[in-house]
């Protein structure tokens, strides 16, 4: 099997996935998941696709995150590999899609308006 290379983004962090045929070893920006990710709640969130098809030990991940923060990085690297899955075996796709992996979370933080402390937050409004 050849290396299949995926991308997958949330909010400000876009994840590089390079998915091959190994032992289950994942290395996040040449760092362990373990060392990369110390929260166990996000170690999780990276490993659901491969746990949804029972695929923990089948394949080797190498992944370059760039921006945004550990949350959104988390779920980009989770999209990421589960688009390189579908790429290995369309039969991965069902089981995916019902979990609601290969959906792209499409929600960014929006831009402060001139003349308001925030985005939607007004100063607050005297009478007098």
């Amino acid at each position: 099997m050849e290396v299949v290379n995926t991308v997958g983004r949330r909010k400000a962090a876009i994840a590089r996935v390079y998915l091959s045929e190994g032992n289950g070893q994942i290395t996040i920006n040449n760092k362990d998941v373990t060392v990369y990710f110390p929260s166990g709640i996000l170690q999780y969130v990276v490993k659901q696709p491969l746990n949804a098809i029972n695929a923990a030990e089948k394949f080797n991940i190498k992944a370059v995150l760039d921006g945004g923060g550990f949350k959104g990085q988390a779920e980009a690297l989770r999209l990421a590999i589960a688009r390189a899955l579908v790429k290995v075996d369309a039969e991965n796709k069902p089981a995916l899609k019902v979990e609601g992996f290969l959906t792209r979370d499409a929600r960014e933080v929006e831009r402060k308006k001139p003349g308001r402390p925030k985005a939607r937050k007004r100063f607050q409004f005297s009478k007098r």
